[in-house]
């Protein structure tokens, strides 16, 4: 999959894509369909989205929202089949596009779409005045064919970004990864932590979660992709997410555990796919009452993941 982080002197080798338009928070069942409708055996198939999310640059203070970053959807996206990755630089001059120039500069004229499918509740242009039935006028008008998908539902209930978060803040990632289509992922670098795992006997991968949504803090089984270097591969493993209160007031991250691993991981990436809560955050009386829960909760998460 190739990556473009802009919109102007696209290479004429990623023109002519069948793209499917969209922010893609989480490529849920609903994103997936979208993207479905973007297939086509003449045509590229593409990916139109912003970097960073819309929101923002235009709420910058509200809380972490994100279910994935953009290295997540970017895995995410490739694992789908996507071929051209066009993540545009979303600032407040892109924002100021009506969408007709939207439409011309950067769809037709800029990235030479052949086709762009969004879903029926897609706004866009200057204070998100365009609507897909807007898009599609101006796609007869452009020179480019647009789709538009309906929204999907699960079960009665319509699946959305917003339904996701619930799941995963209620500590039900099952539930969110029926709406998602595939377990919900954190991805990242492994950075250096304060390595209190090792010492413990339970190295740990530690992750940084900043500005995502984040699921209830506690301890999950997960599933481990090392995405880069001489170990990559798939894996099993037990994490904890959250403040670790043990150890005082602490930022939150992500530690995991991998089974039946040993290596250095500082500096890969890996993606974190969480399957189950297991417990909430504890604070212990000591040491030995820790290491004791977090035996109880390998073995759990090991029979967990034996039945997957």
């Amino acid at each position: 999959m190739r990556v473009h982080h802009h919109w102007q002197d696209i290479d004429p080798a990623a023109r002519g894509a069948s793209v499917a338009m969209g922010n893609f928070d989480g490529l849920h069942l609903g994103h997936q369909s979208v993207i479905n409708l973007a297939r086509r055996p003449d045509a590229p198939l593409g990916i139109v989205t912003f970097e960073p999310h819309p929101r923002q640059v235009f709420a910058p203070d509200a809380p972490p929202f994100r279910l994935m970053n953009a290295e997540a959807r970017a895995n995410r996206l490739a694992r789908l089949g996507v071929d051209q990755l066009y993540e545009l630089p979303f600032d407040r001059t892109l924002a100021s596009l009506t969408p007709d120039i939207f439409a011309r500069d950067v769809l037709a004229g800029g990235l030479g779409i052949s086709q762009v499918v969004v879903g029926s509740d897609f706004c866009f242009g200057k204070g998100r005045t365009g609507t897909a039935a807007d898009l599609q006028r101006l796609g007869a008008a452009h020179g480019f064919d647009v789709t538009i998908a309906p929204l999907i539902a699960l079960n009665g209930i319509e699946v959305s970004s917003t339904a996701i978060r619930t799941a995963l803040s209620d500590g039900r990632p099952r539930d969110a990864a029926a709406m998602l289509g595939h377990w919900h992922r954190i991805d990242g670098a492994v950075i250096h932590g304060e390595k209190r795992g090792r010492e413990l006997g339970y190295p740990t991968a530690n992750m940084s979660v900043d500005g995502l949504h984040l699921p209830r803090f506690g301890v999950y089984a997960v599933k481990a992709d090392v995405l880069t270097g001489p170990q990559a591969g798939s894996y099993i493993g037990a994490a904890s997410l959250g403040v670790r209160p043990m150890f005082g007031e602490n930022r939150p991250n992500l530690e995991t555990f991998l089974f039946d691993f040993t290596g250095d991981l500082y500096g890969h990436h890996l993606s974190i796919a969480f399957v189950d809560f297991l417990r909430p955050e504890l604070k212990f009386d000591g040491l030995d009452a820790l290491i004791t829960q977090m035996n109880a909760d390998c073995t759990k998460a090991r029979t967990i993941l034996s039945l997957l």
